[in-house]
């Protein structure tokens, strides 16, 4: 279970770079990108970012465009945080969504041979 310090850190980075995103990278060719999570190590020598990607045709295009600008972000999120390191930022495509809407499908579809229930009987 990550410490108190680290779930801090996380959250700060997290809303840090989604502002990077807003304000800085405001380019249209990116599309609407949302940070969903953000992995500290323990030494915080490393963030993981989790990205969603409105546009799920653009998904690694974005991503390669985003790790292009890993250090303009880095050095960004250096100027807005009091860390005595800035961690090293690795992207990632957050697909938590696609396997939901995957098993809400698969539920669906298994339902979709069930009738109504008749409640006259009752």
């Amino acid at each position: 279970m990550p410490s108190h310090r680290i779930e801090k850190v996380e959250n700060l980075i997290k809303e840090e770079i989604s502002l990077i995103f807003l304000t800085k990278m405001n380019d249209p060719e990116l599309g609407f990108i949302t940070v969903t999570n953000v992995k500290v190590s323990p030494d915080i020598k490393q963030a993981k970012i989790y990205i969603s990607v409105f546009d799920k045709a653009r998904r690694e295009y974005v991503l390669e465009k985003i790790k292009i600008r890993s250090g303009f972000i880095r050095s960004e999120l250096a100027h807005r945080v009091s860390l005595r390191y800035v961690p090293e930022l690795k992207f990632f495509i957050d697909d938590t969504l696609d396997y939901v809407e995957k098993i809400d499908s698969l539920i669906r579809q298994i339902h979709k041979d069930d009738k109504p229930q008749d409640n006259s009987e009752a």
